[in-house]
């Protein structure tokens, strides 16, 4: 049996199953239907996938990782849009405008969520407070050169969400 033919069994044995599972925890069809989806494209472009002894546990526990970025990636939204609401009409950017700066926050998002919480702290205290080194150094309490490296490592991590595929 070839491997794309055992997702398709598995997806006909198991997306019933998966839907509702999700439905429950995400409370609409759509982004259950959504998540279902993306949780077998998943399984689909893995490179091995090994015979199966809980198909259904392998399928829950993608799903989770999936549900928390769904609920991260609306966090995101409502906090960028209630940061919205409090502009002056004529500051409000277009709906296209917003979308682009959605994608960009998720990508940080995502970027930082990669990062240890020291790094993490570091990293926004120096890139969105405006601290220098030594002073995010002092008030992590470590030395300059750790900051550097948490800088870094950070800013590595945005380059390769940016520009490798």
């Amino acid at each position: 049996m070839t491997s794309t033919s055992c997702v398709h069994t598995l997806y006909q044995q198991h997306h019933g199953w998966l839907y509702h599972w999700l439905r429950g925890r995400l409370g609409n069809s759509a982004d259950a239907a959504d998540v279902a989806q993306d949780t077998f494209m998943r399984v689909l472009l893995k490179p091995e996938r090994p015979g199966l002894v809980s198909p259904r546990a392998f399928l829950g526990t993608i799903a989770r990782g999936l549900v928390i970025d769904h609920w991260r990636r609306e966090a995101l939204r409502r906090a960028y849009l209630e940061s919205l609401a409090q502009l002056p009409a004529a500051q409000v950017p277009s709906a296209e405008t917003r979308e682009l700066i959605l994608e960009l926050l998720e990508q940080v998002a995502r970027m930082l969520d990669g990062l240890k919480p020291r790094a993490r702290q570091a990293f926004l205290l120096a890139q969105c407070d405006g601290l220098s080194h030594a002073q995010v150094a002092d008030q992590l309490k470590v030395s300059v050169r750790t900051v550097e490296r948490y800088v870094a490592d950070a800013l590595y991590r945005c380059y390769l969400l940016r520009y490798e595929p």
